[in-house]
């Protein structure tokens, strides 16, 4: 499959496993291809826990990023119990209408690969 962005000259590659949850198949997919275009190694989930249970077998997870308004358990919830189970876990919530919360990141969507690379250097202590 071809990519979806193109390289971003200037931009650089962040080595990091990252796990994204969303509940729409085809905005999980736009992200992921984002996160792998800036170079970092990307698990997905489509609910909270599912992405839960990702977290839980794959430890070289650092950053999680939500969607907030999920079905069942929503990104606040599955951000306060990840943080429970790996504290040393970052935390980046995406919503296109929910408030933030809790003091996380967020990113309003729809965003660029340019803003997505900015909040996520912000996120893990990157500059």
């Amino acid at each position: 499959m071809a990519r979806a962005f193109p390289p971003m000259e200037g931009l650089r590659k962040m080595n990091q496993t990252v796990l994204v949850v969303d509940d729409d198949p085809a905005v999980l997919d736009v992200i992921v291809d984002m996160l792998e275009d800036l170079g970092c190694e990307v698990v997905s989930a489509q609910s909270g826990a599912d992405a839960l249970d990702r977290l839980e077998q794959n430890r070289d997870i650092s950053i999680l990023i939500t969607d907030i308004n999920m079905p069942g358990m929503d990104g606040h919830e599955l951000a306060e119990r990840a943080k429970r189970a790996r504290p040393e876990l970052n935390v980046l919530q995406l919503s296109g209408r929910e408030p933030r919360r809790g003091g996380l990141p967020m990113i309003r969507k729809p965003f660029s690969l340019e803003e997505l690379a900015s909040i996520m250097r912000r996120t893990v202590g990157l500059r």
